[in-house]
């Protein structure tokens, strides 16, 4: 157990240092509000979404998120509000964050609409490092306590879209935040020190898509995510398929980890339920599968036999 917790402590000061420490989500297709401020009130009427998120199911101390998310437009369709809590936790590092949202749209014509958005929350991170094993413990009493810390957190984006293609660019933690930084002094006996820290990187997402009507019963609707921090990237390609007005059909794969598959079914045009499921190659596919579900109600009237890239 302790090795696995020490594992995944390394993986907390290496997301801080250089890679990705945002929830990571396979079914953002169908709620982009949990990656994009700017998507406030793109549904056209109130959304509520409930996402739970188990990451390498298995491991001791891996990832989990959960997530509701609401939205909907005002001042007649040109302005969408929002509300966003999250859940986050991996290894000894747990957030909470509550975030508020407002976008403005901008309607170009009768088919497209632009929207630029903006949240702003409060985080709550806690580290439990008691529960690490460290070599070096002598005179380092931060690692051997419960440390929390409070964050302002401000992220934005914008958002184009038409009844048959999307495309958006957003980016959180604007301001970088450093939440600590502290040296670890080496035991008697030993030489040297190093610092530990965490810092809120920004990250930076892309996503684009477009809708293709096959038949009467069959949309395909292809869509790319890039995600960047600093240096270091990633993307997702996903091939979708929306079948006789119920039914998301999709599958992908991530660069650098591998492939995965989910759905999403309308018990009715007002409620609906998704899934999904992934799986690493190689060595990833050691840490495990991971499983992520998903609940949405829509209270707009609007149809989902509709050709749509933003998956209603």
């Amino acid at each position: 157990m302790k090795k696995h917790i020490l594992l995944l402590f390394s993986f907390v000061f290496a997301f801080a240092a250089n890679a990705q420490q945002d929830p990571q989500y396979n079914l953002y297709q169908f709620n982009q509000m949990v990656i994009n401020p700017a998507y406030a009130g793109a549904r056209d009427g109130l959304s509520v979404v409930l996402s739970r998120r188990d990451q390498w199911a298995g491991f001791k101390g891996a990832p989990k998120t959960n997530c509701l998310s609401l939205h909907g437009p005002v001042l007649n369709k040109n302005l969408g509000v929002g509300l966003t809590v999250i859940s986050d936790a991996m290894g000894p590092r747990n957030m909470v964050g509550v975030y508020g949202n407002v976008a403005y749209i901008l309607k170009l014509n009768s088919n497209w609409k632009l929207s630029f958005g903006v949240n702003a929350g409060y985080n709550r991170f806690q580290f439990d490092f008691r529960d690490v094993t460290f070599k070096t413990t002598e005179n380092n009493s931060f690692v051997l306590q419960n440390q929390t810390y409070n964050a302002l957190d401000i992220n934005a984006g914008f958002y184009l879209r038409s009844n048959t293609f999307f495309v958006g660019l957003s980016s959180t933690h604007l301001q970088n935040k450093t939440l600590y930084n502290y040296e670890i002094v080496a035991d008697t006996g030993q030489t040297g020190s190093f610092n530990v820290s965490y810092r809120l990187r920004t990250h930076t997402m892309f996503t684009i898509g477009k809708s293709f009507k096959l038949s009467d019963d069959v949309i395909f609707a292809p869509t790319i995510m890039t995600r960047r921090v600093g240096t270091n990237g990633s993307g997702d390609l996903n091939l979708n398929f929306f079948l006789y007005s119920k039914l998301w059909l999709g599958f992908f794969m991530r660069g650098g980890y591998g492939p995965g598959f989910l759905f999403q079914y309308y018990i009715s045009n007002k409620f609906r339920v998704g899934y999904s499921y992934d799986t690493g190659l190689k060595d990833a596919r050691r840490l495990g599968p991971s499983h992520e579900i998903m609940i949405g109600f829509d209270f707009s009237g609007t149809k989902a036999k509709m050709l749509n890239p933003r998956f209603l």
